[in-house]
């Protein structure tokens, strides 16, 4: 589907589980940095609960509210209809995400999410990449802190070292912070679900690309002592990784062996 064809859909950006913990932030900042002319509207499975956040947002903007629930697949076909973009907050998504990112795969409509479950991020590409590459729709995870700085960290770094030589890079992060619950039910999904994990992974690999002529590859490590930044070091395990390295054989500046 072309892009120009989505121009006459009624919102720009749709955000669905504005309600939750996550997504009230990103509707709050949405309400107060949205340039003018913006089309947007916050979405849930409650109406009511949706316009008392509508009038608790900065400026009260004038955002659309619709209803749709997860276990409705019909409407959030029709959300997904309405919208150029979907951002999505409602978690865990290996339990609740499917439906809605085979509803924006289907419409050609943009989706984001902040998952951080590999496992889902795995299912959606087998289940959803092809059907998205035909309307045109791009499905992109990870919209938070997994794993934006990571992931334009590395390749901010990248661009300032030479073409076309191996390259090795390691990042480290200070966090100062807590998580909110629906980061920490999802973590414990994950933990739960090794065997689907691995499974997951697998099947991915079967469809996706194969790398020709060069290597991309983030290993986990090990703990150890960073004398470069003086402090102890300890791998996560994350999604950043598996996120860097996705950048990294799309792009050729990563260069032939990354």
């Amino acid at each position: 589907m072309s892009r120009l064809k989505r121009a006459d859909r009624p919102y720009d950006i749709v955000l669905f589980g504005a309600t939750g913990f996550v997504g009230e932030l990103t509707a709050r900042y949405l309400a107060a940095h949205a340039p003018e002319g913006l089309r947007w509207a916050i979405a849930g499975r409650g109406e009511e609960k949706l316009r008392r956040l509508r009038d608790r947002l900065p400026g009260a903007p004038d955002a659309g509210v619709l209803r749709a629930d997860v276990s409705d697949p019909d409407s959030l076909r029709e959300l997904a209809g309405q919208a150029r973009v979907v951002a999505t907050t409602v978690g865990p998504y290996v339990q609740y995400g499917d439906a809605l990112a085979a509803a924006c795969a289907d419409s050609g409509t943009d989706y984001l999410d902040l998952t951080g479950e590999p496992e889902f991020v795995d299912l959606t590409y087998v289940r959803h990449d092809a059907r998205a590459r035909e309307t045109g729709a791009r499905l992109v995870h990870a919209c938070g802190f997994d794993s934006i700085p990571h992931d334009l960290g590395v390749y901010f770094t990248v661009r300032q070292l030479p073409e076309g030589v191996p390259l090795t890079v390691d990042g480290f992060v200070s966090v100062d912070a807590t998580f909110s619950g629906g980061t920490f039910a999802s973590a414990l999904g994950q933990f739960a679900r090794g065997r689907q994990l691995r499974a997951a992974a697998v099947e991915r690999r079967r469809h996706e690309p194969r790398l020709v002529g060069r290597r991309a590859v983030t290993p986990t490590g090990a703990p150890r002592f960073a004398g470069e930044v003086g402090a102890w070091a300890l791998p996560l395990p994350t999604i950043d990784a598996q996120v860097v390295r996705r950048s990294a054989k799309a792009l050729d500046r990563y260069g032939p062996d990354f």
